[in-house]
């Protein structure tokens, strides 16, 4: 497992190149990475058969439901992801536009944050959700799933990975 730090900094150094991508590079990413999860949905599903067995009887059965998946979900992920690469790109669009009376031209344009780190539930869906949308925007994101989903995270990161690089 690798230190935090390092995470960070690999993160980190990815920035200038994620923020340059047209959008077309980033959308042809993300429909591979939909293609991605279909097609390794079995090893994500016997990733989630572990996550489950581990978190029966120490979570409540409604955070259970919310961890399993099931092909009909994993589908529902990979059409999520096909939604955010079919969305307009949000870098580089002119959110605002005035010329002053002295006239200085000013223009407020949408960029990349850089690193995002998001926290959050145990919830393997969120995984591809985050992962696409932080693509899409051409940011780079650090995720941090709960303790209950980590190798369904794990996988569906393993398969994400594989088709968009």
């Amino acid at each position: 497992m690798k230190e935090t730090k390092c995470i960070l900094r690999e993160a980190k150094a990815a920035v200038s190149s994620l923020a340059v991508l047209k959008s077309e590079e980033k959308n042809k990413a993300l429909l591979a990475m939909a293609d991605a999860l279909i097609a390794d949905t079995s090893s994500i599903l016997c990733e989630n058969k572990k996550d489950m067995d581990a978190a029966k009887d120490t979570i409540s059965s409604v955070m259970l439901d919310r961890l399993k998946l099931d092909e009909s979900r994993i589908r529902a992920m990979a059409d999520g992801i096909r939604a955010v690469a079919a969305l307009p790109d949000p870098v580089g669009r002119i959110l605002s536009d005035e010329t002053r009376p002295n006239g200085l031209h000013i223009q407020k344009v949408s960029v990349p944050m850089g690193v995002i780190a998001i926290i959050y539930e145990s919830r393997p869906n969120v995984t591809s959700d985050a992962a696409a949308l932080a693509l899409k925007s051409g940011n780079v994101c650090v995720l941090r799933t709960g303790k209950e989903a980590f190798h369904s995270a794990f996988s569906i990161v393993n398969a994400l990975k594989k088709r968009s690089s």
